[in-house]
């Protein structure tokens, strides 16, 4: 029998045991990576080295995958909002939910298929409810009624977490050239019937042809509309008081 030497010793590494949190964050990282149309139970097995029998232990189809990954990102998302350096809402409350809210943002930036499937779940994460009742912690420590903080998460909505849901989205707003020919064709006909909305998303398009998540999603876009509804609803707030 060959003695083990110390190069065996390095050489041979303890196998990570495969759990769901293993199995998550693997999803996460092949969706980061390669896309979200990446994210088969066969492609999810090779990634972390296993037959994709083995996965059915621990998450139980494609869609508990996808609930799985809403999870990790949301637990992401609380952890950036717990470490953000921002006033105490009750001395500046449009500082700090402004602060909160681009710091979910930038959670997403590093995940930017994250607004497709959290728009996709049928359920609502308990994740979920737990930001939003922050938001609404935040609002009322800065002088808002129940009734008034009820409608800011109206006007808010997707924003509040980070993204937003645009209300127009050309077919051709992906990556694929082709899709975006045909598009720029089905805008051609339109344009008479619809010339404003049509040279509306045109310029919208040339000025952020990739968007940041999601057509028309860019930066400076989202902030413009953020703080154009923390001002409106401070001024709301004041004259309610």
């Amino acid at each position: 029998m060959t003695p083990r030497t110390d190069a065996d010793e390095v050489t041979e590494r303890p196998r990570v045991p495969l759990s769901r949190g293993r199995v998550l964050r693997a999803a996460v990282e092949l969706a980061d990576r390669d896309g979200l149309d990446s994210l088969t139970m066969r492609r999810l097995a090779q990634e972390v080295g296993v037959e994709a029998m083995s996965l059915y232990h621990h998450v139980a189809n494609k869609g508990a995958v996808f609930d799985g990954i809403v999870e990790v990102v949301l637990g992401e998302i609380v952890a950036a909002v717990e470490e953000v350096e921002a006033p105490p809402p009750e001395r500046d409350w449009q500082a700090a939910l402004r602060a909160q809210i681009l710091a979910a943002r930038e959670v997403l930036l590093r995940h930017r298929w994250a607004p497709q499937v959290l728009e996709s779940r049928t359920t609502t994460s308990p994740l979920v409810i737990a930001y939003y009742d922050h938001v609404i912690a935040v609002l009322r420590a800065g002088g808002f009624s129940y009734d008034l903080a009820h409608r800011a998460l109206h006007v808010l909505g997707s924003r509040a977490l980070g993204f937003t849901q645009e209300l127009f989205q050309p077919a051709g707003a992906e990556d694929d050239k082709a899709d975006e020919i045909a598009a720029a064709a089905i805008m051609d006909q339109m344009a008479d019937r619809y010339p404003h909305l049509v040279g509306m998303l045109a310029a919208a398009v040339h000025d952020n042809p990739d968007g940041i998540l999601g057509f028309c999603d860019d930066q400076f876009e989202f902030e413009f509309a953020l703080d154009l509804i923390l001002e409106g609803l401070e001024r709301r707030r004041a004259a309610d008081a």
